[in-house]
C-alpha cells in the first residue's frame, strides 16, 4: 500500500451519512447526508455547516453543480428532485414518474440536469424552471444508477442490473453497450476529456473503460471482494475510486498502474469522491466523515 497523507475530518455521526460529494461554485465542498435528510457544505477554511431539506428521510444521494451555480440532487426516498443555493434555499420538484426511485444526477450540455430512475428504469430530465421529461430505457429493470455527460456531448450511465452501459443523446435516442463480463454490476461513471469512460464494476471487483472507438479495457483490482463503487477523475486524468469493500481509495494512471490507499478508520464505508480545490482527493464516509488524500 502507499502511504501518502490521509486526513480524515469527522462532521456528523453514522446517522447522518455522508454519501456524495461536489465541488461547487463557490469553491466550497458540497455533500449529502443521506441518512439525516440535510445537505452538508465545507469551506476552505475548514468551516462545515449543514442545510435541512425539510424532511430527515427524503434521502439526499447524488449531487452536482447544475448551469444556474445551484446545487442540484436526487432525493432517493422522497422520490423527486432538489435544488439548493449556495446561501441554502431548498426548492423541490416532483419527477415524472411516481416512486421513480432518482439516484444519479449530471449537468447536461443543454443546460438542464439529466437523472437516472432506478424504480422507474428510466432517465430523466430537468430543467432550471423545473420542467421535468422521461425517456424509457430498451432493457426492463435495467437499474440506471449513475450518469455523466461525455465528450461527445450525449448522456452516459450505468445499468446495473443489465451489465451496460447506456447512452442517450439530448434528443432522447438511448444506445445500450453491453459489458463483457456477466456480473460486472456497474455503478460509478465519469467522462474523461478523450472521450473516454472510466466506471466501476461493484460485482466483478474491476475499473473498466470504454474508449472513443468502442474498445473496452478491464482493470481487476487485487482483492475481487473490493466492492468498487464510485469514481471521478482529477486534472491530470488518473481516475480514483472508492472501494467500499475493503475500505480503502483507489487510483489508476493512464497506463494501468494502480495504486490503493488505507482508510484509517475501519469500516468507514467510503461512497463519493472528487479532486478539491486545494488540488487533493476528497472523500465521503457514510460513518460520519470527510476524508483527504494528498498523494
Amino acid at each position: 500500500m502507499a502511504t501518502p497523507t490521509v486526513r480524515e475530518f469527522p462532521l456528523t455521526g453514522p446517522e447522518s451519512g455522508p454519501y456524495a460529494i461536489t465541488l461547487g461554485p463557490d469553491g466550497a465542498l458540497w455533500f449529502t447526508l443521506v441518512h439525516s435528510g440535510r445537505i452538508g457544505r465545507l469551506d476552505p477554511d475548514g468551516t462545515h455547516t449543514g442545510h435541512d431539506l425539510g424532511d430527515p428521510e427524503c434521502g439526499p444521494t447524488v449531487l452536482t453543480t447544475g448551469p444556474d451555480d445551484a446545487l442540484w440532487f436526487t432525493e432517493y426516498k422522497a422520490h423527486r428532485i432538489g435544488r439548493i443555493t449556495t446561501a441554502g434555499a431548498v426548492t423541490h420538484f416532483d419527477p415524472l414518474t411516481p416512486g421513480s426511485g432518482p439516484y444519479g444526477i449530471t449537468a447536461g450540455p443543454d443546460g438542464a440536469l439529466w437523472f437516472t430512475e432506478t424504480v422507474a428504469n428510466r432517465i430523466g430530465r430537468i430543467d432550471p424552471a423545473g420542467r421535468v421529461t422521461g425517456f424509457a430505457l430498451p432493457i426492463a429493470d435495467a437499474f440506471p444508477s449513475a450518469i455523466t455527460t461525455g465528450a461527445d456531448g450525449a448522456l452516459w450511465f450505468t445499468l446495473n442490473a443489465a451489465d451496460a452501459l447506456g447512452r442517450i443523446t439530448t434528443t432522447g435516442e438511448v444506445t445500450v453497450h453491453p459489458l463483457p463480463t456477466r456480473g460486472a454490476a456497474p455503478v460509478g461513471i465519469a467522462a474523461a476529456a478523450d472521450g473516454s469512460l472510466w466506471f466501476t464494476e461493484i460485482g466483478a471487483g474491476a475499473i473498466g473503460r470504454l474508449d472513443r472507438t468502442g474498445e473496452y479495457r478491464q482493470f481487476p483490482l487485487p482483492d475481487p471482494q473490493s466492492r468498487p463503487h464510485a469514481v471521478a477523475l482529477d486534472t491530470a486524468g488518473d481516475c480514483w475510486f472508492t472501494e467500499w469493500g475493503t475500505n480503502r481509495v483507489g487510483r489508476l494512471a493512464g497506463d494501468g498502474t494502480l495504486t490503493e490507499y488505507d482508510l484509517p478508520t475501519p469500516g468507514a464505508e467510503p461512497h463519493g469522491l472528487v479532486q478539491g480545490p486545494d488540488g487533493a482527493i476528497w472523500v465521503a464516509l457514510e460513518v460520519g466523515a470527510l476524508a483527504r488524500i494528498t498523494p
